[in-house]
């Protein structure tokens, strides 16, 4: 059994024999039938040292308190990555238990949060995420838009182009698209595009006219009038659907990347294009992040997206994760914070990335 990224403070069974108020606390029963598959008679030994045997029919209980881990948990709504859930709240627990632990997801206002232990389960995890949504597109209406960032969200997308999705997938559905861009030639280093063909598109069979790179002939600003023209015959053509509520382009699934200073797409912390509520594509000649000139959708079209994926690793970025998902108030919103999808919103984020939480 996999360790749990929790790590209890003290010896478990030290405090239940010692202590009266742990005694009357809710308990964690353990059957072999919470277990997917069912376990058959054994003791399991957790990371922590607490055995729990199972096989007479009775459930001996473990009691789950917040000061038994440390950190102590605060009041969230805990659920592991297995689909075991725990809620916090009033001092009451309640906890199911599944046998292999390799993340936690926490539910946020702010949508669901998945904490993986490793960069590698991470790509895995956002793997099987991004092919069950295309097969749910797929499916339903023959088509999957998909819109990529550059920065490491390729590197994290690697297990798509591996079995068993390499094969399994059907890439003639899928369109793809950028939430921003470089305004350099295809083939410079600091092309988004360049990144995703190396590392993602060459290495798949997406249609070639299913790909849908920015003109790099133009200048900043006309191509970005050039992109959303593109969108607007997209939506004519029926490949995009619109959002009923917004009227913006409604994409299926946007994979986001954020920056250590917190900003999503070429929308900067402070800039007066997160601001912008209009254009569905816009222009900056200024980032703060060289290259300076790129175009970047908007919030608007970001934002009507059916399914959002922030997908972040690194300890570099912990201090934005914490902004974005802490306690803490902020008067000046980061961009992270503004991603507010019509559909759902799960952020991705590795042990050191969330390592402020």
């Amino acid at each position: 059994m996999a360790s749990s990224p929790f790590q209890f403070s003290t010896p478990v069974l030290t405090l239940l024999l010692s202590s009266p108020s742990l005694r009357k606390s809710p308990c964690l029963p353990f059957h072999p039938s919470l277990f997917s598959p069912p376990l058959t008679q054994k003791t399991l030994t957790f990371s922590t040292g607490t055995r729990a045997v199972s096989g007479s029919g009775k459930s001996p209980g473990l009691p789950f308190r917040p000061s038994l881990f440390s950190p102590p948990l605060t009041q969230k709504t805990l659920t592991f990555s297995t689909g075991t859930r725990a809620v916090s709240g009033s001092g009451k627990f309640c906890w199911r238990a599944k046998a292999s632990m390799s993340g936690t997801t926490m539910e946020k206002g702010k949508g669901k949060v998945e904490v993986i232990d490793s960069k590698e389960n991470l790509s895995v995890s956002l793997a099987k995420y991004t092919a069950d949504l295309a097969a749910k597109f797929s499916k339903e209406k023959g088509s999957f838009t998909v819109v990529l960032s550059g920065g490491s969200l390729i590197k994290s997308l690697r297990k798509l182009v591996e079995p068993p999705y390499v094969d399994a997938i059907d890439w003639s559905t899928w369109h793809v698209f950028w939430v921003d861009e470089r305004v350099v030639p295809k083939d410079h280093d600091d092309s988004n595009y360049k990144l995703a063909f190396d590392g993602f598109l060459s290495k798949v069979q997406i249609l070639p006219g299913n790909v849908y790179a920015i003109n790099d002939a133009l200048s900043a600003e006309g191509a970005a009038d050039d992109y959303e023209t593109c969108l607007k015959h997209l939506v004519k053509s029926n490949v995009l659907s619109v959002s009923t509520a917004t009227g913006f382009p409604k994409f299926d699934l946007m994979l986001l990347g954020m920056g250590p200073d917190g900003h999503v797409a070429s929308l900067f912390p402070g800039h007066p294009l997160v601001k912008e509520n209009e254009k569905w594509v816009t222009f900056i000649k200024d980032s703060p992040k060289p290259p300076p000139e790129r175009i970047t959708f908007t919030f608007p079209v970001i934002n009507s997206s059916a399914h959002i994926a922030l997908v972040i690793c690194g300890a570099g970025k912990a201090g934005a994760v914490h902004s974005a998902l802490g306690n803490s108030q902020n008067s000046d919103p980061l961009p992270v914070q503004m991603v507010s999808p019509e559909g759902d919103l799960v952020w991705f984020l590795d042990k050191d990335a969330a390592s402020k939480l």
